[in-house]
């Protein structure tokens, strides 16, 4: 049987550094500079459109921006560039303006609380209390408020986190399919949508009126309790329906029995993300104001222990409603010294809640499974 020939080789002629690919091939593109420019554009006809027409307010003039920058752009991306092209920088600008949407009110509520609150924060203010010191009057400070908040927000996480965790191992380890983990997830649902004043109530009824404890610093934690644990189950549910099916089994091959394998496998993997859940849970209940004006009260001494009760005349407070109190004593106006503390206040809190996230992040990523 005799070989067949040999295929002749067809060397391919490399392309010439000068040699331009067809146009239909590249395709046009608009310059760098004709975004921002439509952008200038859109900025100045909504400016003619306010002022020629009776449209006015600074939301209404920014959406119509966004509208006329959007459809200019577009429009002139399909003529230049073509209906595909036209269509991706469409959809791309409604998602940076989306974003910002969602990220101008958050920036301006910062900077309007760093604004006003800026100027109250000192290390006097921040070490002394209410105690003996006039509203009306400069002075004071918030270091009660702060311990108060640290002490009720821990409270409630010692309580929510190991719970939370634990209940989503059930939903997603050995509840799948079960009538009893289906009632709780349909009630951890319920809960995540409970107002925080319900919360409140239910605690007051349960615990003041029926079993008889006074308000205190702990009845405040136990509402904050319940605020918390359905944000720490969901999220911690999510990040262990994540983990690989391959680590359960690669684990169970090797005879690795079920709560070993949850323990040493399936729970670090997802560390990350439950710490990142648990913080979200802690920047929820820590503004918190309602329950805590039904729960705990006011008070402007100095009180680091949570269970002191209305029987001695002790309470503890918070920042939440410090800040109320303060803007109570305001009466409106927004240049009195309690108007500046309640400022002074919130940006603190601001400050913790942004603290605790930060320091969160760090110790999910120092205790991350490294692969």
């Amino acid at each position: 049987m005799s070989a067949l020939p040999p295929i002749p080789a067809h060397p391919v002629t490399p392309a010439q550094p000068g040699l331009a690919l067809p146009a239909a091939l590249t395709g046009r593109r608009l310059p760098s500079w004709a975004p921002p420019a439509v952008t200038a554009g859109a900025v100045a006809v909504a400016g003619l459109l306010f002022a020629a027409t009776p449209l006015q307010g600074r939301a209404g003039f920014v959406v119509v921006t966004a509208l006329l920058s959007v459809g200019s752009q577009t429009a002139l991306s399909f003529a230049v560039e073509g209906r595909r092209r036209a269509v991706d920088r469409m959809f791309s600008a409604f998602v940076y303006a989306s974003f910002a949407v969602a990220a101008v009110p958050l920036v301006l509520i910062l900077w309007y609380t760093v604004l006003r609150g800026i100027g109250a924060i000192n290390l006097r203010f921040l070490t002394v209390s209410m105690f003996r010191v006039n509203p009306d009057n400069p002075g004071g400070g918030i270091y009660h408020a702060i311990v108060g908040t640290l002490e009720q927000a821990a409270l409630a996480t010692l309580m929510a986190a190991p719970i939370g965790v634990l209940a989503a191992v059930y939903l997603v380890e050995y509840g799948r399919r079960q009538p009893f983990a289906r009632a709780v997830s349909f009630f951890v649902d319920v809960m995540t949508g409970v107002p925080s004043i319900v919360a409140g109530l239910f605690i007051y009824a349960l615990w003041i009126l029926t079993l008889g404890f006074q308000k205190s610093g702990f009845a405040g934690s136990l509402a904050l309790f319940i605020l918390m644990l359905p944000v720490v189950i969901r999220a911690t549910e999510e990040m262990l329906k994540l983990v690989p099916a391959e680590l359960r089994e690669a684990a169970y091959a090797l005879g690795v029995p079920k709560w070993r394998t949850i323990l040493r496998v399936v729970l670090p993997t997802a560390l990350a993300g439950i710490v990142t859940g648990i913080t979200l849970g802690v920047a929820r209940i820590m503004g918190e104001t309602a329950p805590l004006l039904l729960l705990v009260g006011t008070n402007s001494r100095i009180e680091t222990n949570p269970f002191a009760s209305t029987d001695a005349q002790r309470l503890q407070e918070a920042l939440p409603t410090f800040i109320y109190e303060q803007f109570r004593d305001a009466v409106g106006n927004p240049d009195t010294p309690a108007a500046q503390r309640a400022w002074g206040a919130a940006l603190t809190l601001i400050a913790l809640i942004m603290l605790l996230t930060g320091l969160a992040r760090l110790i999910a990523r120092l205790a991350r499974v490294r692969g």
